[in-house]
Protein backbone atom coordinates (compact mmCIF):
# COMPACT_ATOMS: atom_id res chain seq x y z
CA UNK A 1 0.00 0.00 0.00
CA UNK A 2 1.08 3.74 -0.69
CA UNK A 3 1.41 6.28 2.22
CA UNK A 4 0.66 8.92 -0.68
CA UNK A 5 -2.91 10.38 -0.79
CA UNK A 6 -4.81 10.07 -4.03
CA UNK A 7 -4.45 12.63 -6.89
CA UNK A 8 -6.90 15.34 -6.05
CA UNK A 9 -7.74 17.17 -3.20
CA UNK A 10 -4.61 17.37 -0.56
CA UNK A 11 -6.81 18.46 2.11
CA UNK A 12 -7.48 15.66 5.31
CA UNK A 13 -10.62 13.95 5.47
CA UNK A 14 -12.25 14.63 8.61
CA UNK A 15 -13.14 11.76 11.05
CA UNK A 16 -16.38 9.93 10.94
CA UNK A 17 -18.82 10.19 13.16
CA UNK A 18 -19.98 8.14 16.24
CA UNK A 19 -21.98 4.86 14.89
CA UNK A 20 -21.49 5.13 10.95
CA UNK A 21 -20.06 3.14 9.00
CA UNK A 22 -15.98 2.97 8.53
CA UNK A 23 -15.93 3.43 5.10
CA UNK A 24 -12.74 1.33 3.77
CA UNK A 25 -11.37 3.71 1.10
CA UNK A 26 -11.18 6.37 3.51
CA UNK A 27 -7.52 7.48 4.30
CA UNK A 28 -7.20 9.17 8.01
CA UNK A 29 -4.10 11.51 7.91
CA UNK A 30 -1.14 11.00 10.45
CA UNK A 31 -0.90 12.32 13.56
CA UNK A 32 1.30 15.48 14.23
CA UNK A 33 4.89 14.57 14.58
CA UNK A 34 5.79 14.57 17.98
CA UNK A 35 1.68 14.63 19.15
CA UNK A 36 0.40 11.65 20.96
CA UNK A 37 -3.07 9.73 19.42
CA UNK A 38 -5.05 8.20 22.34
CA UNK A 39 -5.87 4.95 20.73
CA UNK A 40 -10.04 5.28 22.92
CA UNK A 41 -10.70 8.63 21.27
CA UNK A 42 -13.82 8.15 19.21
CA UNK A 43 -12.24 8.48 15.35
CA UNK A 44 -8.82 7.13 16.34
CA UNK A 45 -7.15 5.28 13.76
CA UNK A 46 -7.00 1.27 14.00
CA UNK A 47 -3.43 -0.56 14.74
CA UNK A 48 -3.43 -1.14 11.48
CA UNK A 49 -3.87 2.59 10.45
CA UNK A 50 -1.21 4.29 13.24
CA UNK A 51 1.68 6.40 12.07
CA UNK A 52 3.99 6.09 14.79
CA UNK A 53 5.50 9.46 15.66
CA UNK A 54 8.53 10.06 13.88
CA UNK A 55 11.81 12.42 15.47
CA UNK A 56 13.35 14.98 13.45
CA UNK A 57 15.87 13.27 10.96
CA UNK A 58 19.31 14.24 12.55
CA UNK A 59 21.14 16.51 10.14
CA UNK A 60 24.26 15.25 8.34
CA UNK A 61 27.74 15.49 8.66
CA UNK A 62 30.50 15.47 6.19
CA UNK A 63 32.82 11.87 6.38
CA UNK A 64 36.24 11.83 7.52
CA UNK A 65 38.15 12.31 4.28
CA UNK A 66 40.28 9.03 3.03
CA UNK A 67 41.22 7.28 0.26
CA UNK A 68 37.33 5.22 -0.05
CA UNK A 69 35.41 8.02 1.00
CA UNK A 70 34.83 10.45 -2.03
CA UNK A 71 34.35 13.65 -1.35
CA UNK A 72 30.91 15.31 -0.26
CA UNK A 73 29.91 11.61 1.75
CA UNK A 74 28.03 12.17 4.58
CA UNK A 75 27.53 9.97 7.38
CA UNK A 76 24.91 10.70 10.50
CA UNK A 77 26.26 11.61 13.90
CA UNK A 78 27.49 9.39 16.13
CA UNK A 79 28.52 7.04 13.39
CA UNK A 80 31.87 5.59 13.41
CA UNK A 81 34.02 6.89 10.25
CA UNK A 82 37.85 6.14 11.02
CA UNK A 83 40.22 8.31 9.03
CA UNK A 84 40.42 6.89 5.95
CA UNK A 85 37.79 4.66 5.90
CA UNK A 86 34.26 5.07 4.53
CA UNK A 87 31.30 6.37 6.73
CA UNK A 88 28.57 4.22 8.44
CA UNK A 89 25.35 4.96 10.03
CA UNK A 90 23.13 4.49 6.53
CA UNK A 91 25.51 5.65 4.12
CA UNK A 92 26.57 2.82 1.94
CA UNK A 93 30.04 1.38 2.12
CA UNK A 94 32.28 1.62 -1.00
CA UNK A 95 33.56 -1.46 -2.59
CA UNK A 96 37.10 -2.28 -1.11
CA UNK A 97 39.66 -1.91 -4.13
CA UNK A 98 40.84 -4.78 -6.23
CA UNK A 99 44.34 -4.02 -6.18
CA UNK A 100 46.59 -0.43 -4.87
CA UNK A 101 45.51 2.66 -5.19
CA UNK A 102 46.07 4.16 -8.91
CA UNK A 103 49.53 5.17 -9.20
CA UNK A 104 51.45 2.79 -6.80
CA UNK A 105 53.31 0.13 -7.22
CA UNK A 106 55.63 -2.29 -5.46
CA UNK A 107 58.90 -1.62 -5.58
CA UNK A 108 60.97 -2.76 -8.75
CA UNK A 109 63.19 -5.52 -8.34
CA UNK A 110 62.46 -6.15 -4.68
CA UNK A 111 64.78 -3.14 -4.18
CA UNK A 112 64.40 -1.85 -0.41
CA UNK A 113 62.87 1.39 0.47
CA UNK A 114 65.11 4.74 0.91
CA UNK A 115 67.38 4.44 3.69
CA UNK A 116 66.90 0.94 4.89
CA UNK A 117 69.49 -1.45 4.92
CA UNK A 118 66.68 -4.38 4.66
CA UNK A 119 63.33 -4.74 3.87
CA UNK A 120 61.05 -4.88 6.86
CA UNK A 121 59.93 -8.69 6.20
CA UNK A 122 61.60 -11.36 5.06
CA UNK A 123 60.55 -13.06 2.08
CA UNK A 124 58.88 -16.81 3.09
CA UNK A 125 61.40 -19.30 3.27
CA UNK A 126 64.18 -16.79 3.02
CA UNK A 127 66.16 -15.46 6.40
CA UNK A 128 65.43 -12.22 7.69
CA UNK A 129 67.43 -9.35 6.08
CA UNK A 130 67.36 -10.77 2.65
CA UNK A 131 66.84 -8.47 -0.11
CA UNK A 132 64.21 -10.05 -2.42
CA UNK A 133 66.25 -9.76 -5.55
CA UNK A 134 69.59 -11.51 -4.26
CA UNK A 135 70.38 -15.44 -5.09
CA UNK A 136 71.86 -17.51 -2.77
CA UNK A 137 73.59 -19.58 -5.17
CA UNK A 138 75.42 -16.82 -6.80
CA UNK A 139 79.30 -17.76 -7.22
CA UNK A 140 80.48 -14.17 -6.73
CA UNK A 141 77.92 -12.13 -4.63
CA UNK A 142 78.03 -13.40 -0.82
CA UNK A 143 74.70 -13.40 0.62
CA UNK A 144 74.32 -10.57 3.33
CA UNK A 145 73.50 -13.80 6.25
CA UNK A 146 76.30 -16.04 5.07
CA UNK A 147 79.55 -14.66 6.83
CA UNK A 148 82.73 -15.19 6.43
CA UNK A 149 82.49 -18.83 5.33
CA UNK A 150 80.36 -17.96 2.30
CA UNK A 151 82.84 -15.43 1.74
CA UNK A 152 85.57 -18.01 1.52
CA UNK A 153 83.31 -19.95 -0.66
CA UNK A 154 83.08 -16.67 -3.31
CA UNK A 155 86.31 -16.41 -3.38
CA UNK A 156 87.80 -20.13 -3.86
CA UNK A 157 84.87 -20.62 -6.51
CA UNK A 158 86.50 -17.64 -8.27
CA UNK A 159 90.22 -19.06 -8.20
CA UNK A 160 89.28 -22.76 -9.54
CA UNK A 161 87.04 -21.40 -12.38
CA UNK A 162 89.62 -18.70 -13.36
CA UNK A 163 93.14 -19.70 -11.95
CA UNK A 164 94.13 -20.53 -16.14
CA UNK A 165 93.50 -17.18 -16.70
CA UNK A 166 94.41 -15.41 -13.79
CA UNK A 167 97.62 -16.60 -13.21
CA UNK A 168 99.32 -15.73 -16.76
CA UNK A 169 97.59 -12.17 -16.16
CA UNK A 170 99.29 -11.85 -12.58
CA UNK A 171 102.85 -13.32 -13.86
CA UNK A 172 103.06 -10.85 -16.30
CA UNK A 173 101.45 -7.64 -14.90
CA UNK A 174 102.85 -8.02 -11.10
CA UNK A 175 105.21 -10.73 -10.36
CA UNK A 176 107.84 -9.37 -14.00
CA UNK A 177 107.71 -6.06 -12.79
CA UNK A 178 108.16 -6.99 -8.73
CA UNK A 179 111.35 -9.11 -10.38
CA UNK A 180 112.65 -5.88 -11.96
CA UNK A 181 112.50 -4.36 -9.02
CA UNK A 182 114.24 -6.69 -6.76
CA UNK A 183 116.86 -6.60 -9.46
CA UNK A 184 117.49 -3.10 -9.62
CA UNK A 185 116.89 -3.46 -5.67
CA UNK A 186 119.97 -5.44 -5.63
CA UNK A 187 122.28 -3.10 -7.62
CA UNK A 188 121.82 0.32 -5.87
CA UNK A 189 121.02 -0.98 -2.29
CA UNK A 190 123.53 0.99 -0.28
CA UNK A 191 126.46 -1.27 1.18
CA UNK A 192 128.32 1.16 3.07
CA UNK A 193 128.51 0.15 6.66
CA UNK A 194 129.05 3.03 8.99
CA UNK A 195 132.93 3.95 9.76
CA UNK A 196 134.82 5.30 12.71
CA UNK A 197 135.29 8.68 13.06
CA UNK A 198 138.61 10.46 14.15
CA UNK A 199 137.34 11.28 17.70
CA UNK A 200 135.91 7.75 17.35
CA UNK A 201 131.93 8.02 16.94
CA UNK A 202 130.87 6.34 14.54
CA UNK A 203 130.13 8.26 11.38
CA UNK A 204 128.51 7.20 7.77
CA UNK A 205 130.65 6.96 4.87
CA UNK A 206 131.11 9.24 1.99
CA UNK A 207 128.52 9.77 -0.12
CA UNK A 208 125.80 7.75 1.94
CA UNK A 209 122.96 9.85 1.30
CA UNK A 210 123.79 10.23 -2.26
CA UNK A 211 123.75 6.28 -2.32
CA UNK A 212 120.13 6.10 -0.37
CA UNK A 213 118.60 9.07 -2.99
CA UNK A 214 119.48 6.74 -5.97
CA UNK A 215 118.27 3.39 -4.81
CA UNK A 216 114.52 5.00 -3.46
CA UNK A 217 114.47 7.04 -6.56
CA UNK A 218 115.44 4.06 -9.07
CA UNK A 219 112.91 1.74 -7.28
CA UNK A 220 110.05 5.06 -7.50
CA UNK A 221 110.91 5.32 -10.83
CA UNK A 222 110.36 1.75 -11.58
CA UNK A 223 106.82 1.39 -9.94
CA UNK A 224 106.12 4.80 -11.83
CA UNK A 225 106.73 2.81 -14.71
CA UNK A 226 105.09 -0.46 -14.30
CA UNK A 227 102.05 1.57 -12.63
CA UNK A 228 99.91 1.36 -16.18
CA UNK A 229 100.91 -2.34 -16.37
CA UNK A 230 99.57 -3.35 -12.72
CA UNK A 231 96.96 -1.88 -13.07
CA UNK A 232 96.37 -3.26 -16.35
CA UNK A 233 96.38 -6.29 -14.57
CA UNK A 234 94.04 -5.46 -11.83
CA UNK A 235 91.61 -4.38 -14.16
CA UNK A 236 91.77 -7.52 -16.08
CA UNK A 237 91.83 -9.61 -13.47
CA UNK A 238 89.04 -8.67 -12.25
CA UNK A 239 86.90 -8.11 -15.65
CA UNK A 240 87.66 -12.54 -15.57
CA UNK A 241 86.51 -12.93 -12.66
CA UNK A 242 83.41 -10.95 -13.26
CA UNK A 243 82.43 -12.75 -16.66
CA UNK A 244 83.22 -16.14 -15.26
CA UNK A 245 80.57 -16.04 -12.43
CA UNK A 246 78.27 -14.49 -14.88
CA UNK A 247 78.95 -17.62 -16.88
CA UNK A 248 80.37 -15.74 -19.37
CA UNK A 249 83.38 -16.69 -22.03
CA UNK A 250 87.13 -15.40 -20.92
CA UNK A 251 89.92 -14.97 -22.53
CA UNK A 252 93.71 -13.59 -21.18
CA UNK A 253 93.78 -11.74 -24.68
CA UNK A 254 90.17 -9.95 -24.16
CA UNK A 255 90.77 -9.58 -20.58
CA UNK A 256 94.70 -7.55 -21.23
CA UNK A 257 93.07 -5.70 -23.61
CA UNK A 258 89.98 -4.39 -20.91
CA UNK A 259 92.57 -3.89 -18.85
CA UNK A 260 94.15 -1.48 -21.04
CA UNK A 261 91.31 0.52 -21.24
CA UNK A 262 90.99 1.02 -18.34
CA UNK A 263 94.99 0.85 -17.18
CA UNK A 264 95.59 5.02 -16.84
CA UNK A 265 92.48 5.95 -14.93
CA UNK A 266 93.00 2.66 -12.60
CA UNK A 267 96.70 4.03 -12.17
CA UNK A 268 95.86 7.65 -10.93
CA UNK A 269 93.65 6.49 -8.44
CA UNK A 270 96.14 4.35 -7.38
CA UNK A 271 98.85 7.12 -7.38
CA UNK A 272 96.29 9.71 -5.43
CA UNK A 273 95.39 6.47 -2.76
CA UNK A 274 98.82 5.76 -2.23
CA UNK A 275 100.27 9.23 -1.26
CA UNK A 276 97.55 9.62 0.93
CA UNK A 277 98.20 6.28 2.89
CA UNK A 278 102.16 7.84 2.48
CA UNK A 279 100.72 10.92 4.47
CA UNK A 280 98.69 9.22 6.91
CA UNK A 281 102.51 6.83 7.79
CA UNK A 282 104.59 10.20 8.12
CA UNK A 283 102.60 10.82 10.94
CA UNK A 284 102.51 8.12 12.69
CA UNK A 285 102.25 3.77 11.37
CA UNK A 286 98.52 3.46 12.70
CA UNK A 287 97.09 6.44 10.57
CA UNK A 288 98.59 5.24 7.48
CA UNK A 289 97.82 1.70 8.10
CA UNK A 290 94.18 2.88 8.72
CA UNK A 291 93.92 4.62 5.25
CA UNK A 292 95.30 1.86 3.98
CA UNK A 293 92.20 -0.64 5.69
CA UNK A 294 89.72 2.09 4.77
CA UNK A 295 90.96 2.79 1.09
CA UNK A 296 91.30 -0.64 -0.32
CA UNK A 297 88.24 -0.69 -2.06
CA UNK A 298 88.95 2.02 -4.04
CA UNK A 299 89.88 -0.42 -6.91
CA UNK A 300 86.80 -2.38 -7.73
CA UNK A 301 84.69 1.03 -7.04
CA UNK A 302 86.62 2.27 -9.65
CA UNK A 303 86.20 -0.44 -12.25
CA UNK A 304 82.56 -1.47 -11.42
CA UNK A 305 81.06 2.40 -10.54
CA UNK A 306 83.58 4.69 -12.34
CA UNK A 307 83.08 7.65 -9.76
CA UNK A 308 84.57 8.61 -6.63
CA UNK A 309 86.46 5.91 -5.91
CA UNK A 310 87.94 7.50 -2.89
CA UNK A 311 84.85 8.86 -1.48
CA UNK A 312 82.87 5.62 -2.04
CA UNK A 313 85.68 3.43 -0.30
CA UNK A 314 85.82 5.72 2.91
CA UNK A 315 81.78 5.59 2.80
CA UNK A 316 81.60 1.70 3.04
CA UNK A 317 84.50 0.97 4.72
CA UNK A 318 82.31 3.00 7.60
CA UNK A 319 79.49 2.03 7.21
CA UNK A 320 79.85 -1.91 8.09
CA UNK A 321 82.69 -1.43 9.57
CA UNK A 322 83.42 -4.86 11.07
CA UNK A 323 82.77 -6.26 8.10
CA UNK A 324 84.89 -4.81 5.56
CA UNK A 325 88.14 -4.43 8.08
CA UNK A 326 87.59 -8.17 8.64
CA UNK A 327 87.44 -8.86 5.27
CA UNK A 328 90.46 -6.47 4.37
CA UNK A 329 92.73 -7.76 7.34
CA UNK A 330 92.17 -11.53 5.52
CA UNK A 331 93.78 -10.00 2.30
CA UNK A 332 96.62 -8.00 4.33
CA UNK A 333 97.86 -11.45 5.91
CA UNK A 334 97.84 -13.06 2.66
CA UNK A 335 100.37 -9.93 1.92
CA UNK A 336 102.34 -9.71 4.64
CA UNK A 337 102.85 -13.79 4.53
CA UNK A 338 104.35 -12.72 1.00
CA UNK A 339 106.42 -10.39 2.35
CA UNK A 340 107.80 -12.61 4.81
CA UNK A 341 108.62 -14.87 2.46
CA UNK A 342 110.50 -12.18 0.25
CA UNK A 343 112.23 -10.95 3.70
CA UNK A 344 113.84 -14.60 4.08
CA UNK A 345 114.49 -15.44 0.78
CA UNK A 346 116.40 -11.65 0.90
CA UNK A 347 118.27 -12.34 4.02
CA UNK A 348 119.03 -15.85 2.30
CA UNK A 349 120.24 -13.77 -0.71
CA UNK A 350 122.70 -11.65 1.42
CA UNK A 351 124.43 -14.50 3.88
CA UNK A 352 124.66 -16.62 0.89
CA UNK A 353 126.17 -13.93 -1.74
CA UNK A 354 127.11 -11.41 0.01
CA UNK A 355 126.21 -7.74 0.37
CA UNK A 356 127.45 -6.84 -3.21
CA UNK A 357 125.98 -9.99 -5.05
CA UNK A 358 126.36 -8.30 -7.96
CA UNK A 359 130.04 -7.40 -7.83
CA UNK A 360 130.38 -10.89 -9.43
CA UNK A 361 129.39 -12.75 -12.27
CA UNK A 362 128.99 -15.72 -10.50
CA UNK A 363 127.25 -14.65 -7.49
CA UNK A 364 125.15 -12.30 -9.58
CA UNK A 365 123.20 -14.63 -11.20
CA UNK A 366 122.64 -16.69 -7.92
CA UNK A 367 121.41 -13.31 -6.49
CA UNK A 368 118.87 -12.85 -9.71
CA UNK A 369 117.74 -16.43 -9.41
CA UNK A 370 116.62 -16.03 -5.96
CA UNK A 371 114.97 -12.87 -6.12
CA UNK A 372 112.91 -14.30 -9.48
CA UNK A 373 111.84 -16.92 -7.16
CA UNK A 374 111.04 -14.58 -4.70
CA UNK A 375 108.57 -12.61 -6.69
CA UNK A 376 106.99 -15.56 -8.13
CA UNK A 377 106.69 -17.33 -4.34
CA UNK A 378 104.45 -14.08 -3.90
CA UNK A 379 102.21 -14.75 -6.78
CA UNK A 380 99.49 -15.98 -5.07
CA UNK A 381 99.11 -13.19 -2.46
CA UNK A 382 98.61 -11.49 -5.57
CA UNK A 383 95.96 -13.26 -6.63
CA UNK A 384 94.51 -13.37 -2.96
CA UNK A 385 94.12 -10.03 -3.09
CA UNK A 386 92.44 -9.53 -6.27
CA UNK A 387 89.89 -12.05 -5.91
CA UNK A 388 89.40 -11.26 -2.15
CA UNK A 389 88.64 -7.75 -2.46
CA UNK A 390 86.21 -7.97 -5.76
CA UNK A 391 84.81 -10.37 -3.68
CA UNK A 392 84.58 -8.28 -0.94
CA UNK A 393 83.16 -5.51 -2.79
CA UNK A 394 80.35 -7.65 -4.44
CA UNK A 395 79.35 -8.55 -0.47
CA UNK A 396 79.28 -4.75 0.24
CA UNK A 397 76.99 -4.26 -2.82
CA UNK A 398 74.47 -6.87 -1.81
CA UNK A 399 73.95 -5.22 1.29
CA UNK A 400 73.16 -1.88 -0.07
CA UNK A 401 70.54 -4.07 -2.61
CA UNK A 402 69.83 -6.56 -4.83
CA UNK A 403 72.71 -7.24 -7.32
CA UNK A 404 74.58 -10.35 -9.00
CA UNK A 405 77.17 -11.62 -10.66
CA UNK A 406 75.55 -10.78 -14.04
CA UNK A 407 74.76 -7.27 -13.25
CA UNK A 408 78.50 -6.75 -11.59
CA UNK A 409 79.78 -7.71 -15.29
CA UNK A 410 77.94 -5.37 -16.94
CA UNK A 411 78.86 -2.88 -15.17
CA UNK A 412 82.52 -3.51 -16.33
CA UNK A 413 81.43 -2.36 -19.68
Amino acid sequence: MSDLSPSGSAEPVPPASPGAPADPTRLTSPAAPGHAVDPTAPGSPTPTDRVRPVAPADPPVPAQPGPFAPPGSQVSPGAFAAPGQPGTGGQPWEPYPAGPPQGWAWPAGGAPMPGAAYPGYPLPGQPYGWHPGLDPQDPLVTPPHAGVGGWFSRCGGALRRGWRQLLPIMLLTQTVPATVIAVISLALAPTEQPVTGADGTPALPSGYFEHVFAFYGAVLLAALIFGPLQSAGWAAGTWVVARQAAGEPVGVGAALRYGLRRALGLWGWTIVTSLLITVGACFCLLPGLYAAFAFALFGPIYLFERQEPIGRAWRMFHQRFGMVLGRVALVMCALIAAAVVDGVLGLVNQLAFGVDPLAAPGTAVGAVALAVVGAVLATPAYLAQLVGLVATYAEQRAHEGPVNAARLAAELG
